[in-house]
């Protein structure tokens, strides 16, 4: 059986039991110089609230639903017979959701090419009734690094690029101007496109600009992590190859082992001038998730 091997930061640099890919990189001279970096310790929350009127895609995707399992009344009543006296109430609610709805990342199994996994791992055999046995979210590590924002949303002239609008890697080299893209960054893109988050979410689906598999191997070449944007899928949709689905994902998950984060809110660190910064993601250790919600944190 052949082996994945994409260049320098491939899977292969990291053994055929690796579970993190890029994750390798977050060293502890990572984190460190990150935190180092932080000036004024002011923080920029780079995620969107999400409940049942966030954007979902059909049909794969469920929509969020919360609902109350017990209240402050039911509690009381239940603890009063219990004997307690002082009548302390709870509200407590049950929630179903996928984990890519709202704010999120990507698990390096969320997607596969053809039958194979990052790191060669057979998709049917990694895949559970309940849940991935490898290649979950719970075995991503906790993200602290240096954070790169490329701002390409006014590259035509407008707010925002459109719909089914290709990203290129001159478009992504002229945005880091003057910034410098090193092994273990997290990079994050703005499009303009999440200004329809929860405001416009028939738009927001209908398409969107993003990256295309070459912009993808472009920054996954030079090392990063994870790579995020404020768009729900990171790649353009539809796809100007329109027989080709999530072949960004493809890449980025499955040949690259980089971790993808979607539907961020990058506008005010857009209107700040902030291009560098120290960037804190922390997903959730849900075992055998495709995915988790996440809060992403830029501190500068």
């Amino acid at each position: 059986m052949s082996t994945h091997n994409h260049g320098k930061w491939g899977c292969a640099c990291w053994g055929p039991e690796d579970q993190l890919g890029a994750g390798n990189l977050l060293t502890q001279a990572k984190r460190l110089a990150a935190l180092r970096g932080i000036e004024t310790g002011k923080a920029y929350d780079l995620s969107h609230v999400f409940g049942a009127d966030s954007p979902y895609l059909q049909p794969n995707q469920p929509p969020f639903l919360l609902m109350m399992w017990a209240t402050w009344r039911d509690s009381i009543r239940r603890r009063r017979g219990l004997g307690m006296r002082n009548d302390a109430g709870s509200n407590v609610e049950r929630v179903e959701m996928t984990t890519h709805v709202g704010t999120h990342i990507d698990a390096l199994g969320h997607v596969s090419k053809q039958d194979r996994l990052y790191n060669n791992v057979d998709a049917a055999e990694a895949m559970t009734e309940w849940g991935l046995a490898r290649l979950g979210i719970e075995h991503t590590p906790p993200m602290i690094t240096r954070g790169l924002l490329l701002d390409v949303a006014g590259l035509d002239g407008g707010p925002h690029l459109q719909a089914g609008r290709a990203i290129t890697p001159e478009d992504l080299a002229k945005a880091a101007e003057g910034l410098t893209i090193e092994p273990g960054d997290m990079v994050l893109i703005r499009t303009g496109w999440g200004r329809y988050f929860g405001t416009d979410n028939a738009k927001y689906l209908a398409g969107s600009p993003g990256i295309d598999v070459p912009a993808a191997r472009w920054l996954t070449a030079q090392g990063v992590v994870a790579i995020g944007s404020d768009n729900m899928a990171l790649e353009v949709l539809p796809n100007p190859d329109h027989s080709l689905a999530l072949p960004v994902h493809q890449h980025c998950l499955a040949e690259a082992g980089v971790h993808i984060i979607e539907n961020l809110a990058l506008e005010e660190l857009a209107a700040d001038g902030v291009r560098s910064f120290c960037l804190i993601v922390l997903p959730p250790k849900m075992r055998g998730a495709t995915g988790a919600p996440v809060r992403p944190v830029a501190l500068v």
